[in-house]
């Protein structure tokens, strides 16, 4: 099992910016393709970006596309996502996954195993 602690979220104004943070466990986490997702009251679950293994390659959702940013540091077993240019709707509680192929987090079956998160408000 993988066990994953997100942070870094916070209160900021439109047009400002986050730094999200996921620390997993284990000795194998270069192993794992990480993925955010977020869910905002009363909407979906919904898939923000995702990011292979090596970091070799990502995928973003069309939503956040040209503002945010995967990254990973497997040196510290942890996984960022920044966030440039926030708007309201990106107000929600963000989690993270792991998992050994980065598509699966974008499949339409997938459903991501939801721990505490970190809560992102951005205020007008």
């Amino acid at each position: 099992q993988v066990q994953l602690v997100e942070s870094g979220g916070g209160l900021v104004q439109a047009g400002g910016s986050l730094r999200l943070s996921c620390a997993a466990s284990g000795r194998t986490f270069s192993m794992y393709a990480m993925g955010w997702f977020r869910q905002a009251p009363g909407k979906e679950r919904e898939f923000v970006a995702a990011i292979s293994g090596s970091g070799g390659s990502t995928y973003y959702a069309d939503s956040v596309k040209g503002r945010f940013t995967i990254s990973r540091d497997n040196a510290k077993n942890t996984v960022y996502l920044q966030m440039n240019s926030l708007k309201p709707e990106d107000t929600a509680v963000y989690c993270c996954n792991a998992d050994p192929l980065m598509r699966t987090f974008y499949s339409r079956s997938y459903s991501p195993n939801w721990g505490q998160g970190t809560q992102v408000t951005v205020s007008s």
